[in-house]
């Protein structure tokens, strides 16, 4: 090879170095694009399950403030079921006005300090949750449904995908 060549083939390897570069920092910029997109509506759909979420407890909570009414006045079970129905009204505004961080800190926390009551919960928000759930598939169309679960399954796969404890030793970076 002569200096001509070896100069042209050290140019050409520069070059190709920096379209690589260039790709890779395209690459990246996508990618940093597409997840500020995925969290940006992961973070919406967060907050408008949250606050349906917060309408179902206050539902409850109305309901069983109904039930207290219609029993006895000063009894035993319409004094209980009057402070669960405002334990749970003022656990609707809690939902409410806390981000999902808080909220996931402040269940952590009941559960270890109360383990009954924080099952007794989850049971009350299991109900909820599947009113919620029939309610809305009552409302929606089946196209809204099947996109509302599309969405969910991308930022299921996006989430599982970046999530170490879903990864096998072998698939690692």
């Amino acid at each position: 090879m002569n200096n001509n060549q070896m100069a042209d083939a050290s140019h050409s390897s520069s070059d190709t170095d920096t379209s690589i570069g260039s790709i890779a920092s395209d690459l990246r910029s996508a990618a940093a694009d597409k997840y500020g997109e995925v969290v940006k509506e992961a973070r919406s759909m967060a907050d408008h399950t949250k606050s349906d979420v917060a309408d179902e407890v206050k539902d409850v909570a109305s309901a069983l403030r109904r039930a207290s009414e219609e029993l006895r006045k000063g009894s035993a079970q319409e004094r209980t079921l009057g402070q669960i129905a405002s334990t749970i009204a003022g656990a609707s505004e809690s939902i409410r006005d806390k981000d999902l961080g808080e909220i996931l800190a402040m269940l952590s926390r009941a559960g270890r300090k109360n383990p009954v009551l924080f099952l007794g919960g989850a049971a009350l928000l299991g109900f909820a949750a599947s009113r919620y759930a029939k309610a809305s598939a009552d409302q929606g169309t089946s196209g809204d449904a099947q996109e509302h679960f599309r969405k969910k399954a991308q930022v299921d796969d996006f989430v599982g995908e970046g999530n170490p404890n879903n990864q096998t030793v072998g698939s690692m970076p």
